[in-house]
């Protein structure tokens, strides 16, 4: 014959067991396993009218050669001898005088070379992994009312909970730390594969920031991150 748990330790297991249960929950709605097997995907078209945003060039003086040449110099008269009468028929013809060296001058000559064309270079660059492998490229996009867009194309990470979009001033191979200490929250990320645009907040200099971070904020994970070069 069975013997009923008392009831002491009745209470006792159905507690444990609802200790046990709730934290089951949390850590499922932490961790949100199931993410690991599913994508969240986006498929967002490139703003209308908008274009990438160049990155400033820097400003150089074009180098200058000078090239020597030479050129003849003025040209010393000659010596005339006083003028004497001719000798007699019998007396032989005068000596020739030699040749007169004329001295070359060097004279510098400065040329220019000629003008190069560089195509503008977009504000962006590629995904690098950090904590989860990540692919995929950033540009800058600009609009004709002047609103700026960074977006993310074909984009291929880890999904996960509380992803975030931000500009960092953390360079993509600083610190992970870093990346949230001085950074512009651009908004959840819409989607851990494919395209996707986050507008930039109006008056962002984007010249004070260095990347573009996929930023767990539950986990204070990066997954990757892109150069704003």
């Amino acid at each position: 014959m069975t013997q009923e748990p008392s009831g002491s330790r009745r209470w006792w297991i159905l507690g444990a067991t609802a200790i046990t249960a709730t934290a089951l929950a949390i850590a499922l709605a932490l961790f949100q396993p199931w993410k690991l097997w599913v994508d969240d995907r986006a498929d967002e078209a490139a703003p209308a009218g908008a274009v990438p945003v160049a990155a400033a060039p820097a400003a150089t003086a074009p180098p200058t050669a000078t090239t020597p040449i030479t050129a003849p110099s003025s040209t010393a008269p000659s010596s005339t001898a006083p003028a004497s009468t001719a000798p007699p028929a019998s007396t032989p013809p005068a000596s020739t005088a030699p040749p007169t060296t004329v001295p070359v001058t060097t004279v510098p000559v400065t040329t220019v070379p000629p003008t190069t064309t560089t195509a503008p270079v977009p504000i962006g660059g590629a995904f690098i992994a950090i904590d989860h492998g990540t692919a995929g490229t950033v540009v800058v996009l600009e609009d004709a009312a002047g609103a700026r867009f960074v977006r993310l194309e074909n984009l291929d990470t880890s999904n996960g909970p509380d992803l975030f979009v931000y500009l960092s001033t953390n360079p993509p191979d600083g610190p992970e730390a870093a990346f949230d200490d001085d950074y512009v929250d651009l908004g959840r990320l819409a989607g851990n594969l494919g395209n996707s645009n986050y507008v930039v907040p109006p008056g962002t200099d984007l010249t004070r920031y260095a990347s573009v971070v996929i930023w767990c904020d539950r986990f204070d994970s990066a997954f990757g991150a892109a150069p704003l070069t």
